[in-house]
């Protein structure tokens, strides 16, 4: 995505620029709002955008609409089946749309996830439909897997299932997954890349790894914070008994304030939570 841009009445997705490159997956989040369905539906050209560019595969995502889509796996909160329908019936009206259908890897995805085929949709849990739209994203041979918060509302079995296919998939060094979710604790297992966003705008990209080595939680008492604007701190919070904020240069606050500060390693949570809320004091998390 290059100065991607839409405009709405009361919202605006203002400059997105992001790469996911082939063979690794991309957590994406932020706060309810901060525009990540709306980056979502502009990727799957959904949405018309106002501005900016999209390239998935190369390709420019409205001139090369259907053959992109022909390539990418579409993983929904809210699977829309018909629910009247069992299992093989469903998966014999989505079939045809592809071309490059394998029926042996379906089979093989649903006697993986244990999908009851004669079972009418309306008598699938939440998991078992997560399992059934999983297995038809990955028969049609997807590159990319888009994913908007696949995980929601699933217990914590079903989501570790998912998870460790997820993981397995990346083995295939051709393929890309794309993880808007909430839950950061699901990043903190499987995500390359996190990517936060809030008020429609990109606010960092990095590895997950560069995340965890530069961020940090600094906690100390209020007195100290007099004269140190040189120091990042983001998302500062201050009370009668001392503050923390989240700072992005770890070593600077080492060297800086030494044993005055407490240090603590930030989870992927932590950073988005910092890095998103209002605060007393505040500098540019860059």
């Amino acid at each position: 995505m290059t100065n991607l841009s839409k405009s709405y009445k009361d919202f605006t997705l203002k400059n997105i620029n992001l790469t996911l490159e082939k063979g690794y997956i991309m957590g994406f989040i932020g706060p309810n709002g901060s525009g990540k369905s709306t980056t979502i539906k502009l990727m799957m050209n959904l949405i018309k955008k106002d501005s900016g560019e999209v390239e998935i595969f190369g390709l420019d995502h409205e001139r090369h609409n259907i053959a992109i889509k022909e390539r990418i796996g579409f993983v929904y909160d809210e699977n829309y089946f018909y629910e009247d329908l069992t299992v093989q019936e469903m998966t014999s009206i989505i079939r045809p749309f592809y071309s490059k259908w394998d029926e042996n890897m379906f089979r093989k995805y649903a006697k993986d996830f244990d999908l009851p085929m004669k079972k009418q949709m309306k008598h699938l849990s939440k998991g078992m439909k997560m399992k059934f739209a999983l297995a038809v994203a990955l028969s049609h041979h997807a590159e990319l897997l888009i994913m908007d918060e696949p995980t929601s509302g699933l217990d914590p079995l079903i989501r570790s299932e998912l998870l460790e296919i997820l993981q397995t998939l990346l083995q295939d060094e051709n393929k890309s997954i794309f993880f808007s979710t909430h839950i950061t604790s699901d990043l903190d297992k499987i995500a390359d890349f996190i990517t936060i966003i809030n008020n429609g705008e990109i606010i960092l990209s990095k590895t997950k790894d560069e995340l965890l080595e530069e961020y940090c939680i600094v906690k100390g008492s209020n007195d100290i914070l007099a004269g140190n604007n040189s120091t990042s701190l983001t998302g500062l919070k201050k009370n009668a008994y001392g503050f923390e904020a989240l700072s992005n240069r770890k070593k600077e606050v080492i060297k800086k304030w030494g044993d005055a500060v407490v240090i603590e390693k930030p989870t992927i949570e932590d950073i988005m939570v910092f890095s998103t809320r209002r605060s007393d004091y505040r500098v540019s998390p860059y």
